[in-house]
C-alpha cells in the first residue's frame, strides 16, 4: 500500500515524504492513540460517519480528549480528493500528541489498495487458529497498539496461512486481528457476540443489514472453536477485505474448499451499496 495523500485536522494538506508526527508523541511513545480505516469509493470515504462515531467511543475508552470530528471529516474528504484516486484506504489517526504537551491531534491518510485481494477473494482465505488473551476493557476499542495483533497474523503466515482466528483461553471464538469472522449453517449466519472483547466493525453491521434483506437470518453466538469448523462455510467482513470468503481453516477445507454462497452474495450486496452513495 502506497501514501497517497496526508491531511491533517483543522491545517489541511501536508506533504507525504516529510515526518508530521513528533517522536514523542504519545501515539507512538506508548501506541496511546485510536484509528479508523475506511474504504474508498468513487473518491468518497463509505460510512464515514458510523466510523467517526466508533472512533470517538475508542477514544473515550482509551482516556483521550474526544476527536475533532469535523476536522477529521474534512481531512478524510480532502485527502481522498488530494489521492484522485476512484478507490483507495483512508485512515484516521487522532493521538493525544506530545507527551505532556496535551495538544491532540488528527490525521487522515489516503492509501491504495491492497494489490491481491481479488486473488484472495476468488480462492479464499486460509486461517490458522491462535490462542489469544486481551483485557474486556480495551477489546471494543481500535487503538494504535496493534504489536499483539500483527504477532498473531505473524504466527498464521509462519504457518502457512493467510491470517489468524483469534480463540480465547475458554475456547470461544473471537475475530481475526484486522476483520470479523461469521460462519453459515443453511440460511442461518453467525458472527460473535459484541459482549466479546472483539470489534464492533462497520462493515459487520452493514452485512448485518444486507443478510437480511439477502434471506439470511444473521445471528449472534458464543461460539468454540469446533463449533465453526463444522458450518457450512465462513467469511471475514472489514473495510479493506469487504466480504471475504475462508476456504481453509487449521488445514482442514471449509465448504468443500471453495468460497461460499453467502460470501458471494453478500459481497456483491455490499459492492453495489457502496458505489451507489
Amino acid at each position: 500500500m502506497t501514501l497517497l495523500a496526508l491531511h491533517r485536522a483543522g491545517s489541511g494538506r501536508l506533504p507525504v515524504d516529510q515526518p508530521a508526527v513528533h517522536a514523542d508523541d504519545e501515539g507512538f511513545l506508548r501506541g496511546r492513540a485510536v484509528f479508523e480505516t475506511i474504504r474508498i469509493y468513487n473518491g468518497r470515504p463509505f460510512r464515514l460517519a458510523q466510523h467517526l462515531e466508533r472512533l470517538q467511543r475508542s477514544a473515550e475508552l482509551v482516556g483521550i480528549a474526544p476527536p475533532d470530528v469535523d476536522g477529521l471529516a474534512a481531512a478524510a474528504d480532502g485527502a481522498a480528493a488530494d489521492a484522485g484516486a476512484g478507490d483507495a484506504v483512508v485512515r484516521l489517526l487522532w493521538t493525544p500528541g506530545r507527551e505532556g504537551a496535551g495538544a491532540p491531534e488528527g490525521f487522515a491518510l489516503v492509501s491504495t489498495l491492497p494489490p491481491d485481494l481479488d486473488e484472495l477473494r476468488a480462492r479464499g482465505l486460509r486461517l490458522a487458529s491462535v490462542d489469544w488473551a486481551t483485557g474486556r476493557r480495551l477489546g471494543s476499542a481500535k487503538t494504535t497498539s496493534y504489536a499483539e495483533n500483527l504477532a498473531a497474523a505473524n504466527a498464521a503466515l509462519a504457518a502457512g496461512s493467510d491470517d489468524a482466528l483469534l480463540v480465547q483461553r475458554d475456547g470461544l471464538v473471537l475475530e481475526t486481528p484486522t476483520a470479523n469472522v461469521w460462519w453459515r449453517r443453511d440460511a442461518e449466519l453467525y458472527t460473535p457476540a459484541l459482549e466479546l472483547p472483539i470489534l464492533a466493525g462497520v462493515t459487520r453491521s452493514v452485512v448485518w443489514e444486507l443478510a437480511e434483506q439477502r434471506g439470511y437470518r444473521p445471528n449472534e453466538a458464543n461460539a468454540t472453536l469446533a463449533d465453526v469448523e463444522d458450518a457450512d462455510e465462513i467469511f471475514l467482513t472489514a473495510s479493506i477485505r469487504e466480504v471475504m470468503p475462508v476456504t481453509l481453516l487449521d488445514d482442514k477445507p471449509v465448504g468443500g474448499g471453495r468460497p461460499g454462497e453467502a460470501a458471494r452474495s453478500l459481497q456483491d450486496a455490499l459492492r453495489t451499496l457502496a458505489v451507489g452513495i
